[in-house]
């Protein structure tokens, strides 16, 4: 069953002209890509949006297969030339672009889309585990305080997104080895 805990809205962003590489965080930002950065090097955390990107049509995708820490590695490691072009969600990746500008690198951010959280969660019966792809909908799951977690174990792509989900008495926090839906899935055997 799908439960979001949040909704994504796009935001009316332009994006520059031009740019020497674009940096993913999110899948919810590929929608907003324009075609004209369909061969520029795009740089994007993991798998799952990597595929989304080439499904899409952009030809020059290259994942960190991690998180936001393995992405800023890869880019370091590429050192592609110009400006990149960083397309995110409201309030996310300012980090990432901090810590790129002081590695030397121009970064122009832009938000294209957000992330609202729910005001509810749909009726779900009884569950037996809860899967968390992301903290912000981790912390949106948790603040709506959903009864009957004791009984649940949530799965969590990565220790970061396990963060929040300690603030409701689960059964167990299992975090996936590597931040990849094999590996999230796969802690549904332990």
């Amino acid at each position: 069953m799908l439960a979001p805990c949040l909704t994504i809205s796009a935001l009316p962003e332009r994006l520059p002209a031009r740019a020497g590489a674009v940096i993913i965080t999110s899948g919810q930002a590929v929608p907003a890509l324009p075609r004209r950065f369909a061969d520029l090097k795009l740089f994007c955390v993991g798998d799952a949006t990597a595929a989304r990107l080439r499904a899409a049509g952009f030809r020059n995708v290259e994942s960190a297969s991690g998180d936001a820490e393995d992405l800023y590695r890869l880019i370091l490691a590429r050192r592609v030339a110009g400006t990149h072009v960083m397309v995110v969600g409201r309030g996310h990746g300012m980090k990432l672009a901090q810590d790129l500008r002081a590695a030397g690198f121009a970064v122009v951010r832009r938000a294209v889309y957000a992330a609202r959280p729910v005001r509810a969660l749909p009726e779900t019966g009884e569950l037996d585990a809860a899967l968390f792809y992301s903290a912000e909908s981790a912390r949106a799951f948790v603040r709506l305080r959903p009864e009957g977690m004791e009984g649940v174990v949530a799965g969590a792509l990565s220790a970061a997104v396990a963060e929040p989900l300690r603030g409701l008495p689960w059964r167990a926090i299992r975090v996936a080895v590597t931040p990849t839906e094999m590996d999230l899935m796969a802690v549904l055997d332990e």
